[in-house]
């Protein structure tokens, strides 16, 4: 009997192992099945966990790009530095003889202390850390330069060592700083590199490039497994920059400023000079500027871009521009000048407020006369007129120009009072790169042109122009007739007797421009600053007034020592050793030849001829008054080059007779064969003389006897 109880016992209590069992069996499966199926277990990813345990992934770091002057000059680059460690762990050492960490701290303290610049007990510090395997030395131990890197390797300092990488260097310092801004690392720890100011932000991603990698296998040490699979994604290097920036029109620029600044007392003086043809940047500056190497900044904004400000008289040119394109000016039309009263007996004067009696609206410019500019409006144009315009050269909206954080200025203008003191540059306010580009029709038969400052965007690797900057029209906006007379009113500004550009006059140059004179508004409240120096000053030009070259535009804010002595000096300066350094007239290499093909113009506008030519760089001139083409020289399919000069006979009823001096005697007896010249020649090679002068009116059965020479210099 107790064997059968003992008997269903043990059967009991095996059943109830085998349950168990079971039951455990069952929770593994489970588990196994959770594991298998599920990414996340416990809040852990467990692939992402099996892969860093397996799988290690470096970084391929892509080189930024190097930002060049049009003349190929470096000016931001990358250069090695140096972040130094110091290794504190003894296992790094397996030879005493030949220690491979810190062996003695306050000796290795007190040497690197002078080459950091650092109090040894700082340096003590951070050599002192337990239980780490290396260290740093904070921000005093970043960014090391070869020179220091190689002071401290001199020093055979055990544990010491360094980890290379790379920051921007600017090798011109100041130069363009505020056109270049700076480039620097997004931290300390951080290795990326990232625009802050100027083209290195505008331009950042295309500088930075695209970071690479290389994902591997590792052992239990941390080595590639051999044979083992390898993905390898490589670094896209940044693009190189080329501006339209000529180092020597900017080191004109920045040391006629820099010789102002010893000279004058001021809040900042800003200049810039374009490309009268194409609007591109040759140079712009500001001071006081600052070195993008030690980012010793006082004022981060630039005043070129991004700091409107009332531009006083020099908006006059615009004004008079207006008033000529809707037909309602007349130059020898008089007012009298001094003082003008407006309807709720508003004064507003001139700057010499006893006047020069009555003038004329020509006089009234070269004389700078605010009164001059209100009798214009208020005979002729209203808010509209003059609002319109402006927006049609370009004011009140960004020019788009590649530069960080450009504004636009206003043209708020309603009532009486605000709408004359806008025609003379009060109450609205612009921008420098604004001016300049408001300028460029008058260097371009009426043509606005964008202002541009890059020219071009290059692949490292490829060498392949990913962006070629160029000459961008934006729309016609003047009459030749209206271009012709503002260039003469600038030069009588400049050039003519006691007028207000006379500081600017250049023995033996072709300087014309208009100057500016703006009271500073009142940040407090309503009205303006009264202090003698609580003025913006400027100037407008052009250079030279016959075929321009460049367009100049400076400002200064609070010149302690006369109105407009600080930007005529540094103006004509800069305007002289251009001459000098490019030749009178000629800011390109004079020995550039561009080849062009003629094409056919026959029967087309000729101003949309005109812009054709000028975009390709070629000389031209017009004969007749007439809108079209009606015949050409060269022919179609004749290659020329910008040494040449194109021919456009336009459908006059009236011709007069070119100047051929200097052409051979086929290119003379061509163009003179094509207006119905009989040619008679006397020698042979080059014109050196021609009977009837340029000019003549053209006659039927006309005959013209040109004098020739071998070897004609002109």
């Amino acid at each position: 009997m107790k064997r059968k109880k003992k008997l269903r016992n043990n059967i009991k209590y095996s059943k109830l192992i085998i349950i168990f069992s079971l039951f455990l069996f069952g929770i593994m499966i489970v588990r196994l099945m959770q594991l298998s199926l599920s990414k996340t277990v416990d809040g852990v990813n467990l692939q992402k966990l099996a892969s860093q345990r397996t799988t290690k992934t470096t970084v391929i770091k892509a080189k930024r790009g190097t930002i060049y002057s049009k003349d190929g000059e470096a000016l931001a680059l990358n250069v090695s530095s140096y972040k130094l460690i110091a290794y504190l762990s003894e296992s790094r050492t397996q030879d005493k003889d030949n220690p491979q960490h810190v062996v003695d701290k306050e000796a290795t303290a007190k040497a690197l202390a002078p080459i950091l610049e650092m109090d040894e007990a700082e340096i003590l510090k951070y050599l002192s850390k337990e239980n780490v395997y290396q260290t740093e030395f904070g921000s005093k131990g970043r960014n090391l330069s070869e020179l220091t890197k190689q002071k401290i390797e001199a020093l055979n300092l055990p544990g010491i060592d360094f980890i290379e990488g790379y920051k921007r260097y600017y090798p011109k310092g100041q130069f363009l700083s505020y056109t270049l801004g700076y480039a620097k690392a997004e931290n300390d720890e951080s290795d990326t590199i990232s625009g802050e100011m100027g083209i290195e932000l505008y331009y950042d991603k295309i500088l930075k490039g695209k970071d690479g990698y290389i994902t591997y296998q590792k052992d239990l040490r941390g080595y590639k497994i051999a044979d083992s699979n390898e993905v390898r994604e490589d670094a896209v290097e940044g693009k190189d920059i080329y501006l339209t920036i000529n180092s020597n029109v900017q080191f004109f620029i920045e040391q006629a400023l820099n010789n102002a600044a010893s000279n004058y007392s001021f809040d900042w003086f800003s200049m810039l000079i374009a490309d009268a043809k194409t609007g591109a940047i040759l140079g712009m500056a500001t001071s006081p500027s600052f070195d993008p190497n030690l980012r010793n900044i006082d004022n981060y904004i630039d005043n070129i871009v991004s700091s409107p400000y009332e531009p006083g008289s020099t908006m006059k040119t615009f004004t008079y521009m207006a008033a000529l394109e809707n037909g309602v000016y007349n130059g020898s039309e008089t007012y009298l000048s001094g003082v003008y009263v407006t309807s709720d007996k508003t004064e507003i004067g001139d700057w010499n407020r006893n006047g020069w009696g009555v003038i004329t609206f020509d006089r009234g410019y070269a004389l700078s006369s605010n009164v001059g500019v209100i009798n214009l409006i208020n005979r002729h144009m209203n808010a509209a007129m003059l609002r319109q315009y402006f927006k049609k050269l370009g004011f009140g909206k960004k020019t788009g120009i590649a530069l960080p954080n450009e504004l636009a200025g206003n043209l708020d203008f309603k009532y009486e009072t605000e709408i004359y003191n806008a025609g003379f540059g009060q109450g609205i306010t612009t921008t420098p790169i604004q001016n300049i580009q408001a300028l460029t029709p008058l260097t371009n038969d009426g043509m606005l042109l964008k202002p541009y400052i890059v020219d071009k965007i290059i692949d490292p690797d490829t060498k392949e122009v990913v962006f070629q900057g160029k000459r961008k029209e934006v729309e016609r906006v003047a009459s030749t007739t209206t271009v012709n007379k503002m260039l003469q009113l600038m030069d009588d500004t400049v050039n003519g007797v006691g007028n207000t550009g006379l500081n600017y006059k250049l023995d033996n140059q072709q300087l014309i421009g208009k100057t500016g004179t703006a009271q500073i508004a009142d940040d407090s409240g309503g009205g303006y600053l009264t202090g003698k120096a609580d003025i913006i000053s400027s100037f407008a030009g052009v250079y030279p007034k016959s075929n321009p070259q460049i367009i100049i535009y400076a400002s200064v804010k609070r010149p302690t020592m006369g109105l407009q002595k600080p930007i005529s000096d540094a103006v004509k300066e800069v305007v002289n050793n251009m001459s000098k350094f490019f030749g009178t007239a000629q800011i390109e290499e004079v020995d550039k030849v561009i080849e062009y093909k003629m094409p056919s113009y026959i029967n087309q506008n000729i101003d949309k001829v005109k812009t054709t030519l000028t975009t390709a760089q070629m000389n031209y001139k017009v004969i007749g008054n007439g809108s079209k083409v009606v015949k050409q020289y060269p022919n179609k399919n004749d290659q020329i080059t910008n040494q040449d000069t194109v021919y456009l006979i336009t459908n006059d009823t009236v011709y007069t007779i070119p100047n051929v001096v200097g052409l051979s005697s086929k290119e003379a007896s061509d163009l003179l064969k094509l207006l119905g010249i009989k040619v008679k020649l006397e020698g042979s090679g080059y014109v050196v003389n021609q009977s009837i002068a340029e000019g003549t009116t053209i006659t039927d059965g006309m005959e013209i006897t040109l004098a020739l020479n071998k070897k004609f210099e002109g």
